[in-house]
């Protein structure tokens, strides 16, 4: 079943209950290097992980993952996920790291970086779990869908059947189809469930959708 992730930086206490089985996505401290916007780190995860048993999935944009792997796991952090674009050169430690930590790695790229740069984190010894293709630049939010970009979930999808494929950026009612026939089947809403008058609404079509194309 697909994962409904929440952008953990807009989570209100008048927000729909998280349920253990769901989770919650976390756009880690910017820090003002890979992009431009400082969001939250590991006190609120901390906080978090005291009223959830929930997956907390953590995507650092940051120029310095390995600095953050220990504060987020001891802070309850349940995924891992880092920019290829700023690790290439130590990957298969930060991975190691993090896998050490009892988290999961996940490896993200952005929309202008090509799908075959983490086609090797994937078949390492020592893997990612899950690949978050970006559909937007991250930063931001409430940008456009890139739909173009589905052709890099689709290649995942018919390279590692078996592969947990992330997208973020977009992603709501209009745009969920395209996202999950094309094969990503952990989908990233912030903007589209938060400014929805029926939040609730929202996540059950994201999830309707992901779980139908699985069936197909």
């Amino acid at each position: 079943m697909g994962a409904i992730m929440f952008k953990a930086f807009q989570l209100q206490l008048e927000a729909p209950t998280v349920k253990e089985e769901q989770t919650i996505n976390f756009k880690n401290r910017s820090a003002n290097h890979f992009v431009p916007n400082l969001t939250i780190g590991a006190p609120v995860i901390e906080s978090l992980r005291k009223h959830t048993k929930a997956y907390l999935d953590c995507h650092l944009m940051v120029t310095n993952p390995l600095d953050y792997v220990d504060p987020l796991a001891k802070a309850g952090a349940s995924g891992f996920t880092f920019h290829i674009e700023v690790a290439k050169e130590y990957w298969q430690e930060l991975i190691r790291s993090i896998k050490s930590k009892g988290m999961r790695p996940g490896v993200a790229l952005k929309p202008t970086t090509p799908v075959e740069e983490v086609f090797s984190l994937v078949e390492a010894e020592d893997p990612v779990e899950l690949v978050l293709v970006m559909t937007v630049e991250p930063g931001f939010g409430g940008q456009k869908f890139m739909p173009e970009m589905m052709e890099k979930v689709r290649a995942l999808r018919n390279k590692y059947p078996a592969l947990d494929i992330e997208v973020d950026g977009g992603l709501g009612p209009s745009t969920i189809d395209a996202a999950a026939s094309a094969g990503a089947n952990c989908i990233v809403a912030g903007s589209s469930i938060f400014g929805a008058t029926e939040p609730a609404e929202v996540i059950n079509i994201l999830r309707k959708s992901v779980e139908g194309a699985q069936q197909n």
